[in-house]
């Protein structure tokens, strides 16, 4: 009879990989939106949950972006992140997170700011049509452009 069972070593390493691939970016959405809750309290549980919801989504899309970006321009950073945790008798990944982790959380800070105000925007104008709504956008960016 063979033996059906999964080494124990390919398991973990598997959840190891997947905690990186997934959990990394949820986890750097929540932080984002947890530092973010401090400075804009959501009125709602349906507005926390959205807004919470953007934070997440935008650090898991842009955040890698970010860090390929910063990667590029900086890669000598990552070098020494990896030497730096190998150094310490880690994984050389655990310097890579090191470093992601706070640019993946900077990522989905804008979300939560954004969303924060696109509601405060739309409550201000409660009652009115999508004519009227779309002129106070034409007179806010009109005056934007002026004071430019």
């Amino acid at each position: 009879m063979k033996d059906t069972m999964p080494a124990i070593e390919t398991t973990t390493a598997g959840v190891g990989a997947l905690y990186k691939i997934v959990g990394v970016p949820v986890l750097a959405g929540a932080a984002a939106s947890a530092v973010t809750f401090m400075f804009m309290w959501p009125r709602t549980r349906r507005e926390a949950f959205i807004r919470f919801t953007c934070s997440i989504a935008t650090s898991a899309l842009l955040g890698p972006l970010l860090v390929a970006a910063l990667h590029s321009w900086w890669p000598t950073l990552f070098d020494s992140a990896r030497f730096m945790s190998a150094a310490n008798g880690a994984d050389p990944g655990l310097g890579m997170l090191a470093v992601a982790t706070p640019i993946m959380v900077l990522a989905g800070v804008p979300a939560w700011w954004i969303l924060g105000g696109i509601v405060l925007w739309l409550e201000r104008r409660r009652g009115k049509d999508i004519g009227e709504l779309a002129q106070d956008a034409a007179q806010i960016v009109k005056d934007v452009r002026g004071g430019l």
